[in-house]
């Protein structure tokens, strides 16, 4: 992690130790058997890491992946996942197509977009042409309180059953 604020050191992490600041009370783990499973699909490495620490310390389990291919393989499994959140500007496949394929594989799921775009133009879009499960969006740079409250939105608190 990194230890001071450089020119060089990303906006995600200083906002991560921010988050951490802020917390009232230290983040309870949660029963591994309880916690919900989010598949992130992120292809920034930077973003991915952090993002993955974010939601652990929700106490989400997270599996990882950098694209659409290798998560539609994981969405074919009988892996139980309980949100996907993606990036929209994936390389390749991106994260609307992602979607779209997940839908025929997983018609139910609820997915978080993730983007750097306007959140109102985003959510519009994707609400419009996604209409088979929860769907929502967020912005990047993440405000951490915020995407706290869409994934319990929508896949629910990471100890609910």
């Amino acid at each position: 992690m990194w230890h001071t604020d450089s020119p060089q050191t990303p906006k995600f992490a200083k906002h991560l130790r921010i988050l951490r600041a802020e917390t009232e009370s230290p983040m309870t783990e949660t029963d591994s058997s309880a916690a919900k499973t989010i598949l992130l699909v992120e292809d920034d490495d930077v973003v991915r890491t952090l993002t993955v620490e974010v939601l652990q310390e929700f106490g989400y389990r997270v599996h990882a992946l950098r694209d659409a291919a290798s998560a539609l393989e994981l969405l074919r499994s009988d892996q139980p996942f309980d949100l996907l959140m993606s990036d929209i500007g994936l390389p390749g496949m991106d994260g609307r197509e992602l979607v779209e394929a997940a839908r025929q594989l997983r018609p139910t799921l609820p997915v978080l977009f993730a983007s750097g775009y306007n959140e109102r133009e985003l959510l519009e879009e994707v609400r419009a042409r996604d209409t088979a499960a929860a769907t929502d969006s967020i912005v990047k740079p993440y405000d951490f309180k915020l995407l706290a409250q869409r994934l319990s939105e929508l896949a629910g608190a990471p100890g609910e059953v």
